[in-house]
């Protein structure tokens, strides 16, 4: 599989995912980083992990990742824009 080809899932961390965040962890030689957690996986493998709460990120040192990070990085702040943006109210007048 190419890069061009890849296909790249961005999805928050479940519970069943601790010992995936445990294993990029330790192969970047970091500490897990604090729930909740965005993970990006390329073609179902997980790459890297981006922690929602601190910003501190983990990721696999023998694939190429900067861009995944860049990515979890837009999502985390296109979720938390969302979410802080207020909703629109409507009134129906009546006449």
């Amino acid at each position: 599989m190419t890069p061009d080809t890849a296909s790249i899932t961005i999805r928050r961390a479940y519970a069943d995912d601790d010992t995936v965040l445990i294993r990029l962890a330790a192969l970047d030689s970091a500490r897990v980083p604090p729930r909740p957690v965005l993970l990006a996986e390329v073609d179902g493998e997980p790459r890297a992990a981006l922690s929602l709460r601190d910003g501190s990120v983990v990721a696999d040192p023998f694939h190429l990742t900067a861009h995944l990070v860049a990515l979890l990085r837009t999502h985390a702040r296109s979720s938390t824009q969302a979410k802080a943006e207020p909703k629109p109210r409507y009134r129906l007048r009546l006449a």
